[in-house]
Parts: C-alpha cells; sequence; structure tokens
C-alpha cells in the first residue's frame, strides 16, 4: 500500500474530514521559505536575437532551418542589478527592477536535414510593483524564474537566430524564516505494495522510523 492505495490509517496526508482540530498534537517550528508576495508576467517578444554556440553535433551544414526555442531544462535563470526603490506614499511597497538571464536551447535542422540544438540566453529587464517587509536581521530575497517557448523565427550566418517568443517570468518575494504550525505529528508509513521480501536489517528493525522526545513540561532553573 501507500498514504493513498489501501490506507485507512488517519495519520496520513490527504483530504480532512470532520472537525481539522481534531489530532493537533503539538507545534513544531519549521524552517521553511515564505513567499510575502509574488506575481506573473506573460509577453510576447518580437525580434529576440539569439546568438548560439555550442553545436550539437558540431559543424553543421549551414544554412540552418530554425525549428524551436525552449529555456534550458534543469538550468536556472539568474537576475542581476537588482534595485528595490521603496514608494513613498506606501513604504511596504516597492518598485522591483531586475534583469532576468534565461538560458535558452535552440532546435534547428541543417542543410543536410540533420537535427540539432544549440545554446544561448535571453535577457530580460523587468519592473515591478510587489509588497517587500522593512528590514530585518532575516534577510528578503528577490526571485525570478523565467521561461521562453517560440517556434518562429530566422538564421542568419555564421550562428545568429532572430525569433518570436512568449516569455513567462515569475516574480517572488521570499524569506527562510522560522513559521510555529500546528501538527498531527509524524504520519504512520504503511508498507511498500508488491515489495519482495528482502532480509530484516539487523540493528534497525527496532528504530523509530522518526526522532521522538517527550514533551517539555518541567523546565529546570539551573543546570
Amino acid at each position: 500500500m501507500s498514504f493513498y492505495i489501501n490506507n485507512t490509517n488517519p495519520n496520513r496526508p490527504g483530504p480532512i474530514s470532520g472537525n481539522a482540530m481534531n489530532g493537533i498534537c503539538e507545534k513544531i517550528l519549521i524552517e521553511t521559505t515564505k513567499v510575502f508576495d509574488a506575481c506573473i508576467c506573460t509577453t510576447t517578444e518580437t525580434g529576440i536575437v539569439l546568438p548560439v554556440t555550442n553545436f550539437t553535433p558540431e559543424n553543421p551544414a549551414l544554412p540552418l532551418t530554425y525549428v524551436s526555442a525552449e529555456n534550458t531544462a534543469g538550468t536556472e535563470a539568474t537576475v542581476s542589478d537588482l534595485v528595490i526603490d521603496r514608494l513613498e506614499t506606501c513604504p511596504n511597497y516597492a518598485n522591483v527592477s531586475f534583469t532576468i538571464t534565461i538560458p535558452v536551447t535552440v532546435t534547428y535542422r541543417d542543410a543536410n536535414g540533420v537535427i540539432g540544438t544549440g545554446t544561448s540566453t535571453v535577457t530580460v529587464n523587468k519592473s515591478v510593483i510587489l509588497f517587500v517587509p522593512q528590514p530585518a536581521l532575516t534577510p528578503v530575497n528577490i526571485v525570478a524564474t523565467g521561461v521562453l517557448s517560440s517556434r518562429i523565427g530566422t538564421f542568419t550566418t555564421p550562428n545568429i537566430f532572430t525569433i518570436t517568443g512568449c516569455i513567462q517570468i515569475i516574480v517572488k518575494v521570499t524569506s527562510v524564516v522560522d513559521v510555529l504550525v500546528p501538527s498531527y505529528g509524524y504520519p504512520i508509513l504503511p508498507p511498500c505494495k508488491q515489495v519482495p521480501t528482502q532480509n530484516a536489517c539487523p540493528g534497525l528493525s527496532d528504530l523509530p522510523i522518526y526522532p521522538t522526545a517527550s514533551a517539555v513540561t518541567d523546565i529546570p532553573t539551573t543546570i
């Protein structure tokens, strides 16, 4: 079974039925990333110039025919030239300006009909108004992710594509904080479904899955 397969144990994630207060047993301090504000902007840009390098396979036969361009999977966009300009009339808000550089993979077909790829970047300047908390010991961060998608473009020798593409940028105001939340305690992990029988691990079978401790009720005055 799993959390969701043939499992009726109440100590599992999922929808809450009945009174949500039932079963809460402690307050847990969790270190997490809190998002104070966020927004998304989507634009269609024309005339995006992509100088392409790292051709795969190498030395494609020219001319190249443009196929598509997408943000490079597994590679994050980078934020630079960040400026937070607080609004005088609304000090908890700010004009957040930055430059985001999105890694891009371009797909093409060479003169011999061979499909290949190359790499490039798209640089976008953005300015948006967001809620930005007042300064504190814990720093506030501005993070952004960018996605590009394009199916329209032309090739100019020796290695330049000019494209029209859709660009989506998500901007967030975040901070790593400690949050006190109510908890139902640890989940009960069910046995996996259809797992072959294996030899038990000596010394491990008696250990609890998660660390446990009694609730602190008596705080010593001296140590």
